[in-house]
């Protein structure tokens, strides 16, 4: 009797570690806030000064003072009007909804800059490896990014236009596709 016992605690167990585990990735890639849209989900900055704030509140202190608009944010969760957003250096903070924009905007390999004088972001005439350059950018150059096709991205930075290799920006997720 106990062996049965057991037996069926072990294969209860591994069930719901099972069902948890194959749960839990769809939940994070199909969950949505309490606006309805999708949760993580980028946005950019629509004011050129935008107080980031300790929590989702005008009572909340302030914790950061962005100084450009179209910085490209994050949002990671929602509370009414305030939505708490990460920017491509990881900081964390609530800004009011109104202050964002849904305009997609992305920074150049962030995690590059600094390492070296040489190092670039391709941007290219066409969305493929072998074609023509157009621009180089600097690691941490912000840009607007007007569709991705899950490897490329369609860009404009300064005047110049083309495509940038999607797993160089931060601004659009590995994989994501919109127009």
């Amino acid at each position: 009797m106990r062996r049965l016992i057991l037996r069926s605690f072990v294969a209860f167990s591994f069930g719901l570690i099972a069902s948890l585990s194959a749960s839990a990735p769809v939940h994070a890639q199909g969950a949505k806030g309490p606006s309805g849209l999708p949760l993580p989900r980028f946005v950019s900055l629509k004011s050129k000064k935008v107080n980031i704030r300790i929590g989702p509140s005008t009572d909340y202190a302030v914790s950061w003072m962005y100084m450009k608009s179209g910085t490209p944010m994050e949002i990671i969760q929602e509370y009414e009007n305030w939505r708490r957003v990460r920017d491509a250096d990881g900081t964390e903070g609530w800004v009011n909804q109104a202050l964002l924009s849904g305009e997609r905007t992305a920074v150049a390999a962030p995690w590059m800059r600094g390492k070296g004088k040489d190092i670039y972001v391709n941007m290219r005439r066409d969305p493929q490896n072998s074609a023509p350059v157009v621009a180089k950018l600097e690691p941490g150059v912000v840009f607007k990014i007007d569709e991705c096709n899950g490897d490329w991205c369609r860009a404009e930075a300064s005047g110049a236009e083309g495509w940038v290799a999607q797993a160089e920006v931060w601004g659009a997720y590995p994989g994501e596709a919109f127009k």
